[in-house]
């Protein structure tokens, strides 16, 4: 299937093109037609599976369409544009890729757009909302902000979007967006995107959706394009094994996550000591101190970014090659949205986990989540034995065991084959990038 098959516009599908994409995605195969016929939607979808341009390209033909339809009729009594898409993430990051989202896919078009978020000036926002915007992507705080002051209008939104509505729960957002739900009409399309669906979300789910259309696509379920590696190391000398790895590897871009925000702004000090240029965002963080962290990065004069698991699903990065887990989420669930920033746009990534004996019970869960064993794999001169007795981890019909330590039989280094469906191959080397053939719009 191509994306002119789906029923969008001449100039949503040349935009597309520009970015170089044929092919749509399974969650944008599904998804876009069930938007365009106006069907509320509940999917089930995680970072890395173009989720993203799966509602953003449907809204914005929908918009675009009905706006040359009602010309005029689409604006305020002052001849302003109204808000009539209203889009809510749990993060500063993840709005302002939402929002690149819709200005690169709706560059042909003549809608408007903006985002607002806590964390910098409100009045620049203001002035911008003031002009009129079509569409509007916000986090709960600063909306609600905006809304108590009587800068924006929510009466006409024709289309509610809720991002990563697991996260939002996460973060305590939950009587933020039933305040928000109170002030959109009651008549609407809604899009109801999480990544999973714990009983809290399909209570939520359930209270704001009619007759949802039903869309599930890999969730808890890792990229074939990503290479997973474990590797043994004892606690106090993971800074050490990371730092080795960046020389010796010559690894150039590095998302490292960390638990904490404490964590992450050691590590950070850490590595500068070593002399490898690094970076920390998280949410202590100022949005000027994070733009600037996430501009260093993409431009190469940052090598490493640490991050917290607010990154983990509003980190937007061409051909990312490399994340590390510095230390195992607590939630394993959060495993798969990290090492979902690499292997992205069909491209190929790199993700290694420094794991300790303390963390095993986590590595267990994540294995037990993702369906699959992670190949384990010693660094010369940092074995550490993390093995424990489990039970084996079902893996496409076979059974699996882990191996001990994952590097104790002969030969078996760092650089071999280690075996595995999208784990451990060749892991030292960096992935190759795949021909220009067919792309997905994968990034989200």
């Amino acid at each position: 299937m191509t994306f002119e098959k789906l029923g969008l516009s001449p100039e949503i599908l040349r935009a597309v093109s520009d970015q170089g994409y044929t092919t749509p995605t399974p969650v944008q195969a599904q998804a876009i037609p069930m938007v365009l016929a106006g069907h509320d939607i509940m999917a089930g979808a995680q970072t890395g599976t173009g989720k993203t341009a799966g509602f953003t390209l449907p809204m914005l033909n929908i918009l675009n369409r009905e706006h040359a339809e009602r010309g005029e009729a689409s604006h305020d009594r002052k001849g302003r544009r109204h808000i009539r898409v209203l889009v809510l993430t749990p993060t500063r990051e993840l709005a302002a890729q939402v929002n690149d989202s819709i200005v690169t896919y709706g560059k042909y078009l003549s809608l408007r757009s903006t985002v607002v978020f806590g964390g910098v000036g409100i009045n620049p926002q203001i002035e911008k909302l003031k002009r009129g915007v079509d569409i509007l992507v916000a986090t709960p705080g600063r909306l609600l902000d905006l809304v108590n002051q009587k800068k924006c209008d929510l009466s006409r939104v024709e289309m509610l979007v809720l991002d990563e509505a697991d996260r939002m729960l996460d973060m305590g957002f939950i009587h933020d967006i039933r305040k928000v739900l109170a002030l959109v009409p009651k008549q609407r399309q809604t899009l109801f995107f999480s990544a999973t669906f714990s009983s809290d979300i399909k209570k939520l789910a359930s209270g704001i959706l009619k007759a949802p259309k039903l869309i599930e696509v890999s969730r808890n379920e890792t990229s074939h394009q990503v290479t997973q590696v474990v590797h043994p190391v004892g606690k106090s000398r993971k800074r050490e094994l990371l730092s080795q790895l960046i020389r010796t590897e010559e690894w150039k871009q590095v998302l490292v996550f960390t638990r904490t925000k404490h964590g992450a702004n050691r590590l950070t000090t850490q590595l500068g000591t070593d002399g490898i240029e690094a970076a920390a965002i998280h949410g202590n963080k100022s949005q000027t101190a994070r733009t600037n962290a996430l501009k260093g990065f993409k431009d190469g004069s940052i090598r490493v970014l640490v991050a917290t698991d607010i990154a983990a699903r509003g980190l937007d990065i061409d051909q990312l090659p490399h994340v590390v887990n510095y230390e195992l989420p607590n939630v394993a669930e959060d495993y798969v949205h990290r090492i979902g920033r690499t292997g992205r746009a069909g491209n190929t990534g790199e993700a290694m986990s420094l794991v300790c004996n303390e963390e095993v019970k986590l590595l267990r869960g994540i294995e037990k989540l993702i369906g699959k064993p992670v190949p384990q794999v010693d660094i010369p001169g940092f074995e550490a034995d993390i093995s424990v007795h489990v039970e084996p981890v079902k893996d496409s019909g076979r059974v699996q065991q882990n191996r001990r330590g994952g590097g104790s039989r002969s030969g078996q280094r760092r650089g071999q084959q280690s075996g595995g469906n999208g784990g451990g191959g060749n892991s030292r080397r960096r992935p190759s990038r795949p021909g220009r053939r067919e792309r997905s719009a994968s990034k989200d």
